[in-house]
């Protein structure tokens, strides 16, 4: 019996990378590998990389000295071994990661993942393939359907991606040139695949994409569908108990989408939404094409339609430029919405974007003092949103083993982390939980029994105002 091959894969970055590894590996898996978390005993060793932070590329280079160690001693063993780079660095330098290290046998972009065979074909002829064209929708149709063991081993959760690229060209964002214009999956090919995921047991899925509210997908009826109606139809999946979706632009979030938050119960009550800054000047620099004022009348209306909503951001300080008032601008529009977590980051210029070539670039000083002050803020309103969940009732999604025997993990419908002591034939069951007391990152609560429950005390709101 041949023995399997072993393929070992680094995830780096987003959600919609993790979601493409897993892909990666149901593609390969025809090709008889399975997957290792062992790199020195893996035949193929794949970095599926990230272009958002600051230095990713020279970072993935490093990254690549270590494996040119473990790919050299194999070789030792009498061991082949080959090497892949994927993902938005693939995309961004293509041959020139080929150049710069020959450890590297093959480079795709993301739109590709659906060639790894044929690439993998020219990397062991020696021919160094390099795939970093655009073709999203095929790839998605080449992709094979995840066998339901392998689904099942991945858990109760899953990330499903339903749109990728981007068409806004925010003036600090790779996106564009990383993962292409904006294109949506089918709508039947989304229900089928989430369907494939709900058999194998997810409870819970998460729609991805650069910019998943701007989803038009075409319906079986023909039509263009939005992403508020895709998540009315995926809403009807039996078993399929919870819905999210990452990340979003303040100016996709229409009317459907909005009353998708308030009539759906399966559409969990947190929403990421970022917005950059708070200043209207800034905003108009990063080519956000939305005010303050906007993003403030949105966040109103979609608390109006769900008042228990949370609400998650992402924050660039230092953009070029920006003066002090534009910062207080950033700080006062913080205190006002009010987040239960946020996502904040100096600017730091990504090469070939607009803004890497403006003027009166901010120094590294200001940068870190300022976003010092506003973590501290956001820190403040996350350990005040907890807080407020302090002795309430509140369903929870159990995941997996906890932290200490005889506990397990799971999530809030605000997506907080909760630890409970409970049995491990639990793990993929929506339990009602009180919480007893909050950690640094987690919340700590007890089973509730049934009978325990008053009416209405499961799924207790958490009133918006708690975080203001």
């Amino acid at each position: 019996m041949t023995k399997p091959a072993k393929v070992f894969i680094k995830t780096y970055g987003c959600q919609m990378n993790v979601y493409d590894s897993e892909r990666m590996s149901d593609a390969l898996a025809p090709a008889g590998f399975e997957e290792t978390d062992d790199m020195a005993a893996a035949d193929l060793v794949v970095l599926n990389t990230c272009h958002i932070r600051e230095k990713a590329a020279e970072k993935v280079y490093s990254e690549l000295g270590r494996v040119r160690t473990v790919k050299e001693a194999r070789a030792r063993d009498g061991k082949k071994t080959l090497v892949a780079v994927a993902g938005c660095v693939a995309q961004a330098e293509g041959a020139e990661i080929v150049r710069r290290a020959p450890v590297v046998d093959l480079v795709v972009g993301p739109q590709s993942y659906h060639r790894l065979g044929d690439l993998l074909e020219g990397a062991r002829a020696g021919q160094k393939p390099v795939e970093t064209e655009f073709f999203a929708e095929e790839k998605f149709k080449g992709l094979p359907a995840g066998r339901e063991s392998r689904l099942r081993a991945r858990g109760v959760t899953a990330f499903l991606t339903v749109q990728e690229g981007c068409d806004k060209f925010c003036t600090f964002c790779v996106v564009p040139y990383t993962r292409g214009a904006e294109l949506s999956r089918p709508v039947d090919e989304i229900v089928a695949e989430a369907e494939r995921l709900a058999d194998a047991g997810v409870r819970e899925v998460t729609l991805l994409g650069q910019n998943v509210n701007a989803f038009h997908g075409t319906g079986p009826d023909g039509t263009t569908w939005g992403l508020g109606r895709l998540l009315h139809r995926l809403a009807d999946i039996p078993g399929l108990d919870r819905l999210r979706y990452t990340t979003s632009h303040p100016r996709d979030m229409d009317d459907e989408l909005i009353a998708a938050h308030r009539d759906l119960p399966a559409l969990m009550p947190y929403l990421h939404l970022p917005v950059q800054s708070g200043s209207d000047r800034i905003l108009k620099a990063m080519n956000r094409r939305h005010k303050a004022a906007d993003y403030f009348a949105l966040v109103e209306r979609i608390k109006t339609a769900r008042p228990d909503i949370a609400l998650s951001g992402d924050f660039i300080v230092g953009f070029p430029g920006e003066t002090d008032a534009d910062f207080e601008d950033t700080l006062r529009l913080i205190e006002t919405v009010g987040y239960a977590q946020a996502f904040s980051f100096k600017y730091s210029p990504r090469p070939g974007t607009p803004a890497a070539d403006l003027e009166a670039q901010v120094e590294e000083a200001v940068k870190a003092e300022r976003l010092a002050r506003l973590q501290a803020l956001l820190t403040d309103q996350q350990k005040a949103f907890n807080a407020a969940c302090e002795g309430r009732t509140i369903d929870v999604l159990l995941e997996r083993p906890g932290r200490k025997p005889g506990q397990l993990a799971g999530r809030s419908p605000w997506l907080q982390p909760v630890q409970i002591d409970a049995p491990a034939d639990l793990v993929g069951e929506i339990v009602t939980a009180r919480v007893d007391a909050i950690g640094s990152n987690s919340l700590f609560a007890s089973l509730v029994a049934p009978a325990a429950v008053s009416a209405g005390s499961a799924r207790t709101p958490l009133s918006a105002e708690s975080v203001a």
